[in-house]
C-alpha cells in the first residue's frame, strides 16, 4: 500500500512537472503572437508665457505590445523633427535611446504633423524647453495603462479642404501657391494637380467595446492658422479633439501626416475672410467618425516592424539652377520699360478705365460734343493713358517675376549649404514599415509629394497601406522625379536628386514584403 502510494505520488509529480514544462513552452511560444496591447499618453508641450494660445500643442504616445515585443508611435504638433523649427536635431536620438533603455521599446516612430503654427510662422518661442522630458513622461503614462485591444483598419474620404498647390502652367512649368510670392496670372493657368483624399484609419477598442485609440493618416499642409493668430495645433488638433469628444472614454486620437509635400488647405491666400483652419478640422473629424462606423474590430495579435538605413542621392545641379535664374533675371530686368505713372496715379486711372473703357475721362456727352466740334483731345488722351496703364502692368508683372526669382535663389542657396554640410553624394536616412493588425504604415523623413504616397499604396499587397511623412527626421521636400523639370518652390527647396524616388520606393516595397512574410509565419 505504501509502495503503491509512492508510485501514485511519483507519477503525479512527473505529470505536474510535465505540465509545468509544457506550459512554459506554450507561454514562450505565445510571445510572438500574444494578444495585442495598447497604452496611450500625452503631454502639453506649449511654452508658458508664449503669447496668445488658441489651443495647446501636444506630444502623444501610443505604445503597442505583443508579448515581449514593443513599439511606439509618437505624434507631435510641430513643424518638423529636427532641421527646422524648435525641435533640435538632438531630440530624436536622445528620446529613442532613452525609450529603448528605460522601457525596452525597440522601434519608435516619431511623426510631426508639420504644423506651421507651432512658432515656425508666428514668432517662435511657442514650444516649451523640456520637450524630451515631456515626451518621456507621455511614454510612462502610456506604459502604465497598457491593456488588451481589438483592432480594425479601414479608410475614410475627405476632399473638401485640401488642394494641390502646384498649379500647372501653359508653358509646361509649375507655380506653387505661397505667401512668399505673388500668384501667377490667371491666363497662364492650365490646370491643377491631384490630391489623395483617402484617410487611413486604425481603430482600437478595449474588451468592453469602448474606444481606446484612433490613429488616422491624411495628407495636407497645416498652415492656415486661426483668426486670433494664436498658437494652434491647426486642423489636426481640431480633428483630434472632435474625435475624442465624440467617442469619450478617454479615447486618444493620433494624427499622422501623409505625403503632403504638394498639398495645401484651400483659400490659403484668402484676403476677404479671417484665416481659420477650425472648419477644416471639423470636416476631417466628422469624416473619420463616419468611417469608424464601418470598420469592424477583432482579436489582433499582429505587431511587426522592419526598418532599414537607406542612402538617397543628393542633387548636384544647384549651381546650374542658380546660373539659369541669373540669366532669367537679366531677361526680366531688360523687359522693364519707362512709364510716366507711379502707384498714386496708376490706381485711379486703372479704376476709371476699367469702369468705363469707352468713356473713361468724362460722361459720354462730352465725347460726343468734342466729336461734333471736330476735336479728338479726349480720345488722344485716353489712348496715351491706356498705353501707360499697359506699360505699368507689364512692369508690375515683371517685378512679381523678379520676386519669384529672388525667392527661388534664396531657397536654392539654403539647400546648397545643407548639401555641403552633409558632404558626399548620398544622405543616409532611416525608413520603417510597421504592421498593426491589417494597418500598414511606412515612413519617410521629409515631404514627399502625394503621387509618391499613391504609388506606394498601389504597389502594396496590403489594402490598408499608408505613408507617414515627416517622420524620424526631416530632409525638406521630396518631389517626384518628373517634377524637377517643372520647377516650382518644392523643387527649389530640395536637397535630393530625382533618383531618390525610385530608390525609396524599391526599399519600401522590400520592407513591406518582409512584413508580409512575417505576417504569414505568425498566422501559420
Amino acid at each position: 500500500m505504501v509502495r503503491s502510494g509512492r508510485k501514485i505520488v511519483e507519477s503525479a509529480s512527473r505529470i505536474t512537472a510535465a505540465l509545468v514544462f509544457l506550459g512554459a513552452v506554450f507561454l514562450n511560444s505565445q510571445d510572438a503572437w500574444a494578444q495585442l496591447k495598447a497604452g496611450t499618453g500625452k503631454s502639453n508641450i506649449t511654452a508658458s508665457n508664449c503669447g496668445e494660445v488658441h489651443d495647446s500643442l501636444f506630444v502623444k504616445v501610443l505604445v503597442l505590445e505583443n508579448g515581449t515585443f514593443r513599439a511606439a508611435i509618437i505624434t507631435m504638433d510641430v513643424v518638423a523633427i529636427g532641421s527646422i523649427g524648435a525641435i533640435p536635431d538632438s531630440f530624436l536620438p536622445e528620446i529613442t535611446t532613452r525609450i529603448k533603455n528605460e522601457f525596452k521599446i525597440e522601434h519608435v516612430l516619431v511623426c510631426a504633423s508639420h504644423n506651421h503654427l507651432d512658432g515656425f510662422l508666428n514668432g517662435g518661442g511657442k514650444i516649451g524647453s523640456d520637450v524630451a522630458g515631456k515626451t518621456i513622461s507621455a511614454v510612462k503614462m502610456a506604459m502604465a495603462n497598457l491593456e488588451p485591444v481589438k483592432v480594425g483598419a479601414g479608410k475614410g474620404f475627405e476632399n473638401r479642404f485640401a488642394m494641390n498647390r502646384r498649379i500647372r502652367l501653359k508653358d509646361g512649368k509649375v507655380f506653387t501657391i505661397r505667401h512668399a510670392t505673388p500668384n501667377t496670372q490667371d491666363d497662364q493657368i492650365a490646370g491643377l494637380g491631384e490630391i489623395d483624399p483617402e484617410i487611413g484609419i486604425l481603430k482600437m477598442e478595449r474588451r468592453d467595446g469602448t474606444m481606446k485609440a484612433v490613429v488616422y493618416n491624411y495628407a495636407c499642409h497645416p498652415y492656415t492658422g486661426v483668426p486670433d493668430k494664436g498658437v494652434t495645433a491647426e486642423f489636426p488638433g481640431f480633428a483630434s479633439r472632435t474625435i475624442e469628444n465624440q467617442l469619450g472614454h478617454q479615447c486618444m486620437a493620433f494624427f499622422i501626416q501623409g505625403a503632403a509635400g504638394d498639398i495645401t488647405e484651400v483659400l490659403y491666400k484668402d484676403t476677404n475672410d479671417p484665416r481659420d483652419c477650425e472648419p477644416f478640422g471639423l470636416m476631417l473629424g466628422s469624416s473619420i467618425l463616419n468611417a469608424l462606423k464601418h470598420i469592424d474590430t477583432g482579436h489582433a495579435d499582429q505587431l511587426s516592424v522592419v526598418s532599414e538605413t537607406v542612402s538617397l542621392p543628393l542633387r548636384s545641379d544647384i549651381p546650374i539652377q542658380l546660373d539659369t535664374l541669373l540669366q532669367e533675371e537679366k531677361r526680366v530686368l531688360a523687359s522693364l520699360r519707362s512709364t510716366s505713372l507711379n502707384l498714386k496715379t496708376f490706381i485711379p486711372l486703372y479704376i476709371k478705365y476699367s469702369l468705363s473703357p469707352d468713356f473713361p475721362a468724362y460722361d459720354a456727352e462730352q465725347y460726343l460734343l468734342e466729336k461734333k466740334r471736330g476735336f479728338s483731345g479726349l480720345n488722344n488722351m485716353d489712348e496715351a493713358n491706356k498705353k501707360d496703364i499697359e506699360k505699368y502692368i507689364r512692369n508690375v508683372h515683371a517685378m512679381e517675376k523678379l520676386t519669384q526669382i529672388q525667392e527661388d535663389r534664396y531657397q536654392l542657396l539654403l539647400r546648397l549649404e545643407d548639401i555641403k554640410r552633409l558632404g558626399g553624394d548620398l544622405v543616409s536616412v532611416q525608413i520603417m514599415a510597421m504592421c498593426i493588425g491589417d494597418f500598414i504604415l511606412v515612413s519617410f523623413p521629409g515631404e514627399p509629394f502625394s503621387e509618391v504616397g499613391l504609388k506606394i499604396k498601389e504597389s502594396s499587397p496590403f489594402p490598408n497601406t499608408f505613408i507617414a511623412g515627416y517622420s524620424n527626421g526631416y530632409l525638406h521636400y521630396a518631389p517626384t522625379a518628373g517634377s524637377y523639370s517643372q520647377k516650382g518652390y518644392e523643387v527649389m527647396n530640395c536637397i535630393l536628386a530625382p533618383e531618390w524616388q525610385e530608390v525609396y520606393q524599391e526599399k519600401i516595397s522590400a520592407l513591406v514584403k518582409q512584413l508580409k512574410t512575417s505576417k504569414k509565419s505568425i498566422w501559420k
